[in-house]
């Protein structure tokens, strides 16, 4: 099993003709994803990859029929109406990888959501992957390091770091482990899919045995994370390390999302919330690897 996407999602690509939606396109082609048609408002019955183009939604879909998912490989200034087009025509699962979203557009986006119980990944997010069976975004980066970095196995990753994404997923594959689904939650200030959800999914997936989060100071998921686990909403080990607890608080780390207000948010309030919620905490990412290896044998 896996979450978010397998070998059976079938995905549409919104802006397929652009040169990222290309890109992504021919390497979840690769990869095996079934990318079943792709929108570009004014350039349908064109192919990318021999993928069919068409000019809505709509059309795409009473064409090619049921659609799992959608990739929205679109600018800024169109993607709450290439968002709002996919939602309201059904999709079910928005993947966003663009970055720097109009604030209020995130928010009518995500409101959109929930109204609709679509689940959003992202905005920012370089997209998930389930190795063997399925890729969407460009999470690995190419099909030679993807098939290096991601191994079928038991252990779940979720992180809030694009890059860190594949190199932790690297060193859980090479451990041993293997991973089952690796996330990439988004780097925006607001996102979809939280922690807390991700880790629901994982609770729930048969062959997940553990999950790997690599969180980072700002914020408060990894806080609600941790009451999320007290609750009882996640009980299989979890490893994790929290990235820029060295830096002072106020001080911008890596992604717009990163940023320590007061207490919470701050690598100690996460550290101590997740330690007391039963969490293996990492004081280096080294040490991930290590924990993994105590708590799965």
């Amino acid at each position: 099993m896996a979450i978010l996407v397998d070998e059976n999602t079938r995905v549409l690509v919104q802006g397929i003709t652009g040169r990222t939606g290309e890109f992504a396109t021919r390497y979840m082609l690769e990869y095996g994803t079934k990318v079943v048609a792709g929108v570009t408002p004014g350039r349908g019955g064109s192919r990318v990859w021999g993928v069919p183009v068409f000019d809505s939604v709509e059309e795409a879909l009473e064409e090619v029929g049921q659609v799992d998912a959608t990739i929205t490989l679109v600018p800024p200034a169109h993607l709450l109406e290439a968002v709002t087009e996919a939602m309201e025509a059904g999709i079910g699962y928005v993947l966003i990888p663009t970055e720097r979203v109009p604030v209020h557009d995130a928010m009518r986006i995500l409101a959109l959501a929930r109204k609709k119980g679509v689940r959003v990944q992202g905005p920012g997010s370089f997209g998930v992957i389930s190795p063997g069976k399925a890729v969407m975004g460009w999470v690995g980066g190419s099909l030679k390091l993807a098939r290096e970095a991601f191994v079928p196995g038991r252990v779940g990753v979720i992180s809030r770091s694009g890059g860190q994404t594949t190199t932790t997923s690297w060193a859980v594959s090479r451990a041993g482990f293997g991973v089952t689904t690796a996330v990439h939650t988004g780097s925006e200030p607001l996102v979809g899919l939280t922690e807390s959800e991700l880790l629901a999914m994982f609770e729930d997936d048969e062959e997940t045995e553990a999950v790997v989060l690599f969180a980072e100071i700002g914020g408060v998921q990894e806080e609600e994370a941790a009451e999320f686990i007290e609750e009882g909403g996640f009980t299989k080990p979890l490893v994790v390390y929290v990235a820029g607890g060295m830096l002072p608080k106020g001080m911008r780390f890596s992604h717009a999302s990163a940023m320590v207000v007061g207490e919470r948010g701050s690598a100690e309030s996460k550290i101590r919330s997740l330690r007391e919620a039963g969490a293996r905490v990492a004081e280096s990412p080294r040490q991930i690897v290590e924990l993994l290896r105590e708590v799965l044998g």
